[in-house]
């Protein structure tokens, strides 16, 4: 089984491959420039460098989400026409739960943080469980408020990860107690075992159902809920990539 995984969710970009639970190489880099210029190149990289042809891969693996909304785009769509156009298995993974995969204590409850700006966050809490990364609190969109109201009576150690440098003062106010990771960059590498706990796997004829998990309303959405404030029809009016 030949797996390639990538994760485009913020600024870092990461590139995996895989042959069955062994990684084979991986590509990074952190700096800000536009992913849709580095992305497939990096996989055509990769792909060449281990001696292998597109058509050799089995599965595709992306995160999904949240967060940046072009980001996700990016690679949702990317990963989309991979497992279309060469027939592979496409599994989501969460973006959060790659963050929290840098933490390997089995004793703390794991907080991945990413800003989601004007004041918000993305936030969740993962704890390792029988060896699997278990979402103790199921990833959302907050504000810092609410992430420190859901950690108020927590006994376990907390670890943050992610973009907590953001919000370090007040976290560090609120939990004196905790740690924080030194380790903040997603690793595709870590997309593996993720992938087998997912419950986002997709077969050919689910392919264009698949959309990035942005757990908030787009702008585009938030403006037609303001707009019309009669319809609670709950509809999605973001055009599928």
């Amino acid at each position: 089984m030949k797996t390639i995984a990538f994760d485009t969710s913020n600024q870092p970009l990461s590139v995996a491959l895989f042959e069955d639970d062994q990684l084979i190489d991986q590509r990074e880099t952190n700096v800000q420039r536009n992913h849709s210029t580095q992305l497939l190149p990096f996989i055509d990289e990769l792909v060449r460098q281990a001696n292998w042809t597109p058509q050799d891969l089995d599965n595709v693996i992306v995160s999904q989400g949240p967060g940046s909304y072009t980001g996700l785009r990016i690679a949702v769509t990317t990963a989309k026409t991979l497992a279309f156009t060469l027939g592979l298995t496409l599994t989501g993974i969460s973006s959060l739960a790659l963050l929290a995969s840098n933490v390997t204590d089995e004793s703390a409850v794991i907080v991945p943080v990413m800003d989601a700006r004007n004041q918000n966050i993305y936030a969740a809490q993962y704890q390792w469980q029988a060896g699997h990364l278990v979402a103790v609190q199921a990833d959302a969109h907050m504000n810092l408020e609410t992430l420190q109201a859901s950690l108020a009576d927590q006994k376990q150690a907390i670890i943050f990860v992610g973009e907590w440098q953001r919000f370090e003062t007040q976290l560090k106010t609120a939990f004196p107690d905790a740690e924080f990771a030194s380790d903040n960059l997603p690793h595709a590498a870590n997309s593996l075992q993720l992938s087998k706990d997912s419950q986002e796997l997709t077969n050919m004829a689910d392919i264009h159902q698949f959309v990035p998990n942005y757990h908030r309303l787009s702008q585009a959405e938030a403006d037609w809920a303001k707009a019309h404030p009669e319809d609670h029809g709950g509809h999605t009016y973001v055009e599928k990539v």
